[in-house]
């Protein structure tokens, strides 16, 4: 019975310094740290006065020795050629015995444990092997959580050093997208990329056709002895036409010294360029936004110099009624009409076309618009005129743009009609018969040639009840979705069956059929338009 007590004493005992062990063991920084406290413990445990602790490592299929306390060498492989299995054994070898213990450690090797001569010189009971075996196991286990807990604090650095790179990789997007300057852009983003993914040293390659134009290093300094002699690389590459930009990171930094780039490292380098791929294309975009609202600025001050050039009121015209209308299609038009009261009481009516819009179009009108302010009161006969404005719009455009032109001198009391028609549209006449007359007379557009070609002038007579209409061809060229054309046909039957009152309700009426037609198709050429009516 006393017996039985004792072993339940000895094993309580033992199992309250097992637990003890294993929260020592377990808290332990490395394997060589773990055996020095395993060491203590099996002395305690075992009274052995001599102890050796040894691992075989699977990696590099070699014994190493971590702990001993033989005052004289071992044979271990001697021991080991005598017990290969795991387990507890008494081995005698010249006449001197040894307790052998072997375990596997967590598929990463083995731990050998020879005990030699106890305190007491006594033998091994099998109680000690039982202890041994256990101890073997405690061993093991505390090994493996030791493995999870440095498993885990590696998680937990990696988790932080990806929350850290995420923080770093947007405050670099913010930083990035502020600058508009293209070096200090890219010097920022190779300085970033090599900061923000642990890289010693960084290269970015600028490439136009192919051909590197322009190269930068990171750390400045740095040869390019890197691009030949490296451990781990990683690289991306994006395009901004026209030019191909590859950035290329070199022997990531770890403290276990130089590793590989991981997948991770990639998306976050992937990610970086597409921030600097983004900020390149919005400071492209901020640009082009100010020139073009420069250049709208422009041309809303051109199309009001040129509003200035048409007629602000319609003057009264004593036994007539006459209206105008200009709709340009764009900011700044080419069309131009103007009503102008001669000195001996007649009044010219003009309306001319600029090949083209916009504002070379807008400075060939100004360009007539002074050229017939300074002829018309001269009162020089309507041909010798054209050719006078034939020369210095000749002169003063470039050879696609031209004007056609047409010019209709009214002496309201005879109603006689001075008429010049400068490659213009045919103008309409409508006859108190109800017979329309197409007014063509007249030469080639100003502009087109200077080889003194003569303009033939025209006189006609307007009776009462008849009525002028002078329009350019952005009304019979008005275009539907189907890109059909309002036409010459349509226009001249409108012109025919429309007879109103007032000069001002055909013009109403007649912008309105246009738009009809059209649709929401966009407008295409100016609208101009004069009407004239001899009540």
């Amino acid at each position: 019975m006393s017996e039985i007590n004792d072993l339940v004493e000895r094993l309580s005992l033992q199992s309250q310094s097992f637990q003890e062990g294993f929260d020592v063991l377990s808290k332990s920084r490395n394997l060589k740290e773990t055996s020095k406290h395993f060491m203590r413990i099996l002395r305690g445990t075992l009274l052995s006065t001599e102890l050796s602790i040894n691992f075989f490592d699977d990696s590099i299929q070699k014994w190493t020795n971590l702990q001993a306390s033989f005052k004289k060498e071992i044979d271990l492989e001697r021991l080991m050629d005598s017990f290969q299995a795991s387990g507890v054994k008494l081995v005698k070898i010249n006449k001197e015995e040894f307790l052998l213990g072997i375990t596997r450690l967590h598929n990463k090797g083995k731990l050998c444990v020879v005990l030699g001569s106890k305190f007491n010189k006594e033998s091994y009971s099998d109680f000690d092997k039982i202890t041994l075996q256990n101890l073997l196991q405690l061993f093991d286990n505390a090994y493996r959580t030791f493995l999870a807990l440095q498993k885990e604090k590696e998680l937990v650095f990696s988790l932080n050093s990806r929350i850290l790179q995420l923080n770093s990789l947007i405050d670099a997007g913010i930083e990035i997208s502020k600058l508009k300057k293209r070096r200090r852009l890219l010097d920022l983003t190779l300085e970033r990329a090599t900061s923000l993914i642990n890289a010693s040293e960084g290269y970015l390659k600028i490439l136009k056709n192919k051909k590197t134009v322009s190269e930068f290093l990171f750390p400045k300094g740095t040869g390019k002895t890197i691009l030949k002699n490296f451990e781990t690389k990683i690289k991306t590459a994006f395009s901004f036409p026209p030019f191909e930009y590859e950035l290329t990171l070199f022997n990531k930094e770890s403290r276990n010294g130089i590793v590989e780039f991981d997948g991770t490292d990639q998306i976050l380098l992937d990610a970086l360029a597409r921030q600097v791929h983004a900020s390149m294309e919005n400071a492209f975009l901020h640009n082009e936004a100010l020139e073009k609202e420069s250049i709208q600025k422009e041309l809303s001050l051109a199309g009001a110099i040129q509003k200035k050039l048409l007629p602000e009121t319609t003057p009264e015209i004593p036994g007539y009624d006459l209206a105008g209308i200009n709709i340009p299609s764009k900011e700044v038009g080419g069309d131009y009409y103007q009503i102008k009261k001669l000195d001996d009481g007649r009044y010219a009516l003009i309306i001319a076309d600029v090949a083209g819009k916009g504002v070379p179009a807008s400075l060939l009108v100004s360009t007539l618009d002074a050229c017939l302010a300074a002829y018309l009161d001269v009162q020089i006969p309507l041909p010798e005129m054209a050719v006078k404005i034939n020369k210095i719009i000749f002169n003063s455009s470039p050879p696609e743009k031209f004007i056609t032109f047409f010019i209709a001198v009214l002496n309201p009391g005879s109603g006689e009609l001075d008429i010049i028609n400068a490659g213009h549209n045919p103008i309409l006449l409508l006859k108190s018969n109800g017979e329309i007359k197409k007014i063509g007379a007249g030469g080639v557009a100003f502009g087109m040639f200077d080889m003194g070609l003569p303009f033939e002038g025209e006189t006609l007579k307007m009776r009462k009840g008849e009525r002028l209409f002078l329009y350019t061809d952005g009304i019979p060229e008005a275009m539907n979705r189907k890109e059909e054309e309002y036409s010459d046909e349509r226009m001249e039957k409108f012109f025919k069956k429309n007879k109103p009152a007032k000069a001002e309700t055909f013009i109403n009426n007649v912008v309105k059929d246009v738009k009809k037609h059209a649709g929401n198709a966009p407008q295409s050429d100016d609208i101009t338009a004069l009407y004239l009516i001899r009540k």
